[in-house]
């Protein structure tokens, strides 16, 4: 245990596992979620459920061994749609999963060359102040809408849901319940909120409250079987994809233009996801900068290249993450605990698919709170840095993508200072960066 220094990050093994546990339970949704959403493009859902799991395992393995950070990767909510809605219902699954795959090569390139790097320290520190409270905004908005309390509205977006269901009761009790272990400083509490919001669920089942219908996307609580073996990802592998593209469907132009949007929306995913963390957690140095950034980045880039080469869309940091760090992980044996729990999943996963979102909803909507302190460190005084940060903020859970919100941010903050004469301010990769950002708002 001397190589993830626990002693040096004033952590244990015991918090270390707990928080590693929670950070999975947290984020297990997406072994059900990402074969659901690929699947609607044709793809394996049997095979995408295996190349999920292993490609979150080889990342956030990749992320504990090679950066000693207690963040998790997996196939990216957002980046899975696109991937699925938007290449794959015009070019077809295989012409996706190739560009996933030509992401991915792009990323590592950054990544050994440090342009990545680059970027994320060319932000000022209070963007990244605001990227972490914007993010703790975005959690909880996600828990909420898993617990069914908030729910689409066509005529203002969104709006208070039924609080009468089953669903949102026991999401709500979990709530309390979770807020009030994390107040008495249980250790585990919000893991244990979890379970106790699940158990609780099991018990409404049993009891007759809560009626499973899949028609309607409310499922058993009770597992089918314990163990089940995963299924091949020889039918939706990037080999099959290669052998099965018919290239005439695209041109080079169309494809470079696809690349383009993977690259761009899984880098700055992954970029605002590890400032708003590390923020929190005083990862970042006096400079505002995040050590061993370089190592975590390129985890993150391998993860992507492995999970396209096993048919699943781009890997990206994960906001619940934040969830283990709550718990108090420090260092990469959460990672590593994360990471296990993945490959253990893909023999039992009728277990962790069990689990709804109502249940991992109260720990969101905890984190989400934990997120919000930094805003206390944000310089409100000076408006060329508080409004960017502003912008940041409302726009992440707004746009319900980490990566728009913090174009916003950057776009408003060189914009901003140009206005009142502090241009000097302004670093030249901020420059390039908000005229690339302009660029893709109008015509991506």
């Amino acid at each position: 245990m001397n190589y993830f220094k626990l002693k040096e990050n004033n952590t244990t093994v015991s918090t270390e596992i707990f928080a590693g546990v929670t950070t999975f339970m947290t984020m297990a949704y997406i072994l059900a979620v990402n074969p659901s959403i690929l699947g609607a493009a044709g793809m394996d859902t049997g095979a995408v459920f295996t190349a999920t799991a292993l490609a979150s395992f080889v990342g956030t393995l990749m992320m504990a061994l090679l950066a000693n950070y207690p963040f998790a990767v997996a196939p990216g909510m957002g980046l899975n749609a696109f991937f699925a809605f938007t290449v794959a219902s015009v070019y077809g699954w295989q012409i996706a999963l190739l560009a996933v795959f030509v992401e991915g090569v792009l990323f590592l390139i950054f990544s050994l060359f440090s342009i990545r790097e680059l970027l994320v320290d060319s932000i000022p520190k209070n963007l990244k102040l605001a990227i972490g409270v914007g993010i703790g905004l975005f959690i909880t908005f996600v828990g909420l809408q898993g617990a069914g309390i908030v729910v689409q509205n066509p005529a203002t977006a969104v709006a208070l849901g039924n609080v009468k269901t089953v669903q949102a009761g026991l999401a709500l009790i979990g709530t309390v319940v979770t807020a009030a272990l994390v107040t008495r400083r249980v250790k585990g509490g919000l893991l244990f909120g979890i379970l106790f919001t699940y158990l609780l669920g099991i018990l409404c089942q049993l009891g007759g409250l809560y009626v499973p219908n899949p028609d309607a996307g409310v499922y058993s609580l009770i597992p089918a079987s314990i163990i089940s073996l995963p299924p091949s990802v020889k039918d939706t592998n990037l080999w099959t994809a290669v052998h099965q593209i018919d290239f005439s469907v695209i041109k080079l132009s169309d494809f470079c233009v696809v690349v383009f949007a993977f690259l761009f929306s899984d880098m700055f995913d992954t970029i605002g996801t590890l400032v708003g963390v590390s923020e929190k957690t005083n990862f970042l140095d006096k400079n505002g900068k995040l050590p061993r950034l370089k190592q975590a980045l390129l985890a993150d880039a391998v993860a992507t290249t492995f999970g396209a080469v096993l048919g699943t869309s781009a890997i990206t940091a994960y906001i619940e993450s934040a969830s283990g760090v709550a718990e108090g992980g420090r260092t990469g044996l959460t990672s590593l605990v994360t990471s296990l729990l993945f490959l253990v999943a893909l023999l039992f996963s009728p277990i962790f698919v069990a689990i709804p979102a109502f249940a991992t909803a109260p720990a969101l909507i905890v984190v989400g709170l934990f997120m919000m302190e930094v805003v206390l460190k944000i310089d409100f005084s000076d408006y060329t840095e508080s409004f960017p940060a502003f912008v940041t903020i409302f726009m992440i859970p707004f746009c319900y993508s980490i990566s728009d919100g913090l174009i916003f941010g950057i776009i408003s903050y060189v914009f901003i200072k140009l206005c009142v004469g502090k241009w000097k301010d302004v670093s030249v990769v901020m420059y390039v960066l908000s005229l690339l950002f302009l660029l893709k708002l109008i015509f991506l």
